[in-house]
This record gives C-alpha cells, sequence and structure tokens, in this order.
C-alpha cells in the first residue's frame, strides 16, 4: 500500500473523529454523564489512533522523507515538533476526566492543532513527497508502515525519544504493554 495513502486514510479517520468530538455535547452545555463518557471514549479512540498513526510515521516516514525530499529534513522537523507536542496533549487528555475544569480546553487545543497538522503534512509535506519519491518506494514504505501499526502503541508516550531507531526499538514493545494494559482495564477501539 502507499504510504501516503494509508496516512490519508489515517487523516480521514481521525478527521472525522475531530469532527463528532467538536459537536458533542460538553459539561459546560450541561451534558448527561452517559453523554461525557460518550464523549471521553471517542476521546480514547482518537488517542489510540494518533498513537498509532504518529508512531509508524516516526519509525518510516520521516525517515523517508528526510533522506528523499529537497528540504526533507525541515520539513520533518516541523512535522515531528508538532507532533511531540501532540503527545503531551493526548498524554494529558488520556489521563483526564471529561467533567474536570480544563478538559474542554484541551480538546479545543486538540481541534485546532490536529487540524493544523493534518493540513501541514497534507497541503505541504505530501506534494513534495510525491514528486521526490518513486511509486515502489512509496509502497515498500507504505507496507512497513501497515506491518508496525499491528503493534504500535495505543498510548502517546512523550518522553520517548522520536528517533526511528528508538521507535522501532521500543515501540513494539511500548504497544504490547499498551495492549496488555487496555485490556486488563476495557480500554480499546
Amino acid at each position: 500500500m502507499d504510504a501516503i495513502d494509508l496516512l490519508r486514510t489515517d487523516h480521514e479517520k481521525v478527521l472525522a473523529m475531530l469532527d463528532r468530538l467538536e459537536a458533542a455535547p460538553t459539561a459546560a452545555q450541561g451534558a448527561d454523564p452517559g453523554l461525557l463518557r460518550a464523549r471521553k471514549q471517542l476521546v480514547t479512540e482518537i488517542v489510540i489512533a494518533e498513537s498509532r498513526h504518529e508512531s509508524i510515521e516516526e519509525q518510516y516516514f520521516w525517515p523517508l522523507v528526510r533522506a528523499e525530499v529537497p528540504e526533507g529534513d525541515r520539513l520533518a522537523a516541523t512535522a515531528v515538533d508538532q507532533e511531540a507536542a501532540a503527545k503531551y496533549l493526548l498524554d494529558a487528555l488520556d489521563k483526564a476526566e471529561p467533567d474536570q475544569s480544563d478538559f474542554d480546553e484541551m480538546v479545543r487545543r486538540l481541534l485546532r492543532e490536529g487540524r493544523k497538522h493534518i493540513a501541514y503534512e497534507q497541503d505541504e509535506v505530501w506534494p513534495e513527497v510525491r514528486a521526490a519519491v518513486s511509486s515502489r518506494q512509496l509502497d515498500e514504505v507504505g507496507t512497513r508502515m501497515m506491518e508496525a501499526k499491528e503493534k504500535a502503541p495505543t498510548r502517546p508516550h512523550p518522553g520517548t525519544p522520536s528517533s526511528p531507531g528508538v521507535q522501532k526499538t521500543m515501540g513494539p514493545a511500548a504497544g504490547l504493554a499498551d495492549r496488555i494494559r487496555d485490556s486488563l482495564t476495557d480500554r480499546g477501539e
């Protein structure tokens, strides 16, 4: 599978979840506990999707961009910096309760920064990648990304370096630990 097509599918799913989250009733709007639990579950689904997505990008996509795309270091560095900041926000949201005082502000930041990051990748990075990288390379990297996604972490790990080597080594172990923890706590997709 083409790497950009794989990432586009992820982006479409996340954007749809962000739209649903934005429309969901909040505690400030008087949402009942059931609606707040549903809102928190949607945040959890976003955290899982983004954690997996960012892991495979850091392992395979950003190294490809750095190696093959003119200005690839700059493009990748901007994206990785955005993703590093997002990990802290996703981690805080994952641990937060939907009725706590800063939950809605964190959600607003997630909506704003998530959409901005996706637009950056799609509008600035992907055209450069398409121009510089062969279809064969994109298919090879996409296949590796798809395989890695199955073992990727389901939680953000903001303290883990984003280097490809660290991600390829620690990512599957963190992913296994996350999935065990998810099954013990009934957290999941």
